[in-house]
């Protein structure tokens, strides 16, 4: 079976899938159809949800709620829970999750394997920070309870670990409340990289979700323009204008889809170029304020289901970095530069400053303060492969980091380079798991 990785690319054969439907019911990790791989909703982009020749556990079936606290918000669920489940069951009891990523199809142990971060990660680190304790299950049958007291290497390893020291059963971390499901944002227009720095550090005080879409092709003066925008969830005044029952509400179900693959010509260098140049002009005045649902504020592409079709068959390659603060701005400038000089192009492309925290896990992508910036590249051919190269080069000589969930094609060298604590993580790798990225960068 092919379970795609969000991204389609690469093509993974041979896959047999195995549900889980019982924690206590998982298969023989030692037995025949190994190596195994736990999956959630597979919505990494590159091949570390694939496992060719290899089994799926699919972990969605694990979708129970254990215990909640009111009081404290402190939640323990099944690593099968979706973050829309938990949106959707929690928003309207007047509590929202910790940090989230741009999309809310995502389980709640496919975002501690890959430590994902969100807009507010400048305040508040990424989801594996928030994590109080897990359920691990090894190969050898062992059942170990991890935090940070407990087993804390273990933890701390499993955190950001791609799913490979063993099965989450469940974990537990706190909510955090909201007295509405209303965000009070500002978008503004951004003329160059220079100003997307100097906002990004006005704001990071006062405003907890910043982000910016970037215009990739732009080049010379205007290099790094884009749309910045920062958030915070409305005001109590504002939430008491409105009705009771209108006050706090979960996201609409996507209204749009894509229903079949789109011809791969239509995203040619030609139409992304005014693509963005289009997004771009489309806010009129310098800066605009509104206030509305945090739906669209956090997870704007999860208004069109499959929209990966979008890209073609041949599908598309995320490429995100973090570039280390004391090298940000020559380091990102450079990046840009490359790309716009490339004619590629992204149509998606979002940057953002982040926290000075340590790093949860020997494989955490956040790897303390700096700038992240994410780009979505057409599968085109070699071309893409070797521009994606270039920009790993840039990033190691400044010391920073790929996300290996968006990943599709890094080199062993460059893994090993990005994640200097690799041999603390293989002390905890579980012999019977892997994964088609596991393979590739540690042949």
């Amino acid at each position: 079976m092919r379970h795609p990785s969000w991204g389609r690319y690469p093509i993974a054969e041979d896959q047999r899938v195995t549900p889980v439907f019982w924690s206590h019911q998982l298969p023989d990790l030692t037995g025949e159809g190994g190596p195994f791989l736990p999956r959630g909703l597979g919505r990494s982009y590159g091949d570390s949800c694939l496992n060719p020749r290899g089994t799926l556990l699919d972990l969605t079936p694990l979708d129970r709620l254990l215990d909640f606290d009111p009081l404290t918000g402190l939640l323990r669920c099944e690593a099968g829970v979706s973050l829309d489940t938990l949106i959707r069951v929690f928003v309207p009891r007047g509590f929202f999750l910790p940090t989230t990523p741009g999309t809310r199809f995502v389980t709640v142990g496919g975002a501690i394997a890959n430590d994902v971060h969100g807009k507010n990660h400048h305040q508040a680190g990424t989801f594996g920070a928030q994590v109080r304790r897990l359920e691990l299950v090894r190969s050898d049958g062992s059942r170990i309870v991890c935090s940070r007291e407990q087993h804390p290497d273990l933890f701390r390893a499993t955190i950001g670990g791609l799913g490979l020291t063993g099965i989450i059963t469940w974990a537990e971390f706190p909510l955090v409340p909201i007295d509405s499901h209303g965000i009070e944002s500002e978008s503004i227009k951004t003329r160059d990289l220079e100003e997307f720095f100097d906002l990004s550090e006005a704001s990071e005080a006062d405003w907890p979700f910043i982000v910016s879409w970037v215009d990739v092709t732009a080049s010379g003066r205007g290099l790094g323009r884009g749309l910045f925008n920062r958030g915070r969830f409305a005001s109590r005044e504002w939430a008491e204008r409105l009705p009771a029952d209108r006050r706090l509400q979960p996201p609409k179900e996507p209204g749009l889809s894509v229903p079949f693959d789109l011809p791969g010509f239509l995203l040619n260098p030609f139409t992304i170029r005014w693509f963005n140049r289009l997004y771009y002009a489309k806010q009129l005045r310098d800066r605009v304020h509104a206030v509305g649902h945090f739906g669209p504020f956090f997870y704007p592409l999860d208004a069109i289901r499959d929209w990966n079709r979008g890209y073609g068959r041949r599908g598309f390659l995320q490429w995100q970095c973090l570039v280390p603060w004391a090298q940000a701005r020559p380091g990102i400038r450079g990046i840009l530069e490359e790309v716009a000089a490339s004619g590629l192009g992204s149509p998606v492309s979002v940057m953002k400053t982040c926290g000075s925290m340590t790093p949860e896990g020997p494989l955490s992508f956040m790897q303390g303060r700096g700038v992240t910036l994410a780009m979505d590249f057409p599968m085109s051919g070699q071309d893409v492969l070797d521009l994606c190269n270039r920009l790993d080069a840039r990033v190691r000589d400044v010391g920073g980091t790929v996300y290996p969930a968006k990943d599709a094609r890094m080199s062993p060298a460059s893994f090993r380079a990005f994640f200097p604590r690799l041999e603390e993580f293989l002390r905890h790798k579980d012999p019977a798991l892997s994964s088609g990225f596991w393979r590739r960068v540690m042949p």
